[in-house]
């Protein structure tokens, strides 16, 4: 979200505590006072979808959430875009920080606001806050305790020890195609293979088409997506290997299992 000024409750309200505020409001609160956010506009609102499905599916991560809320003081409200964090069990909002946070910085950013939230949220305890640019350049820029802000560029990785197990392309955290192709790894390492290419050298073993037709299914499976008899006899019947490949792909990030043989997703 892109943070402005507060338009209201007014200024001289406050200062507030992190309770004042519901769950759904538009607020962030920095040292009590509150800071408006703003809805994400179109490149924006998929550059979360985008980080949130790469991040979220590595293998080593528990738990991801997209605007949650994290106050570890009463005067600090702070919703990253994208969170890594620790499960818990409690309700209301969280009462530490997230280890890795990711922003996505569009038309509209309040620069001042930004560094200071990044300040606010290392300061408490957060070892990494990445921030994708959405203008000028591609770029992401690494910020992290005690270190100086590094810029990491597309064809580069990023990397979080202890908190993500694989690596991430800058490009998967800007164009979908490549966010795909991690959080299918990612996906695919949750449920048994180290990569594409071990459901491949499966298939070799079992009958290529065979075997990538059965990783297609488990993993719409896995992914805990209802896949009906004629979807299954379907792609079971298939032995088209690049059109498997393809299928493959899709069923890391569709929502349906028939969504697979969609034109969109380039299953046809």
């Amino acid at each position: 979200m892109s943070n402005t000024p507060a338009r209201a409750p007014k200024p001289e309200q406050g200062p507030f505590h992190a309770d004042q505020l519901r769950d759904g409001d538009r607020y962030e609160l920095s040292h009590g006072h509150p800071l408006y956010c703003a809805p994400a506009g179109p490149e924006h609102a998929v550059g979360n979808l985008t980080g949130a499905a790469v991040l979220g599916s590595d293998p080593d991560v528990e738990w991801a959430g997209v605007d949650a809320g994290f106050s570890p003081e009463p005067g600090m409200l702070r919703a990253p875009d994208v969170a890594i964090a620790a499960p818990g069990a409690e309700r209301g909002w969280i009462r530490a920080v997230p280890p890795l946070a990711l922003e996505y910085a569009a038309r509209g950013q309040d620069e001042k606001d930004l560094q200071a939230k990044i300040a606010e949220l290392i300061g408490h305890g957060t070892r990494l806050v990445w921030v994708a640019r959405l203008t000028g350049p591609r770029r992401v820029e690494v910020y992290e305790s005690g270190q100086p802000m590094r810029v990491a560029h597309p064809g580069e990785d990023l990397s979080a020890p202890g908190i993500l197990r694989n690596p991430v392309p800058v490009d998967a955290l800007f164009d979908r195609t490549a966010s795909h192709r991690a959080t299918l790894r990612n996906l695919l390492q949750r449920f048994g293979y180290a990569d594409l290419e071990a459901v491949r050298t499966e298939g070799r073993d079992e009958g290529r088409d065979e075997g990538l037709a059965a990783a297609v299914l488990n993993l719409l499976a896995g992914r805990r997506i209802a896949v009906d008899a004629q979807t299954r006899a379907r792609v079971g019947a298939c032995r088209d290997s690049a059109q498997l490949d393809r299928w493959l792909l899709a069923a890391a990030s569709v929502d349906q299992a028939e969504r697979i043989f969609d034109d969109l997703l380039r299953g046809e």
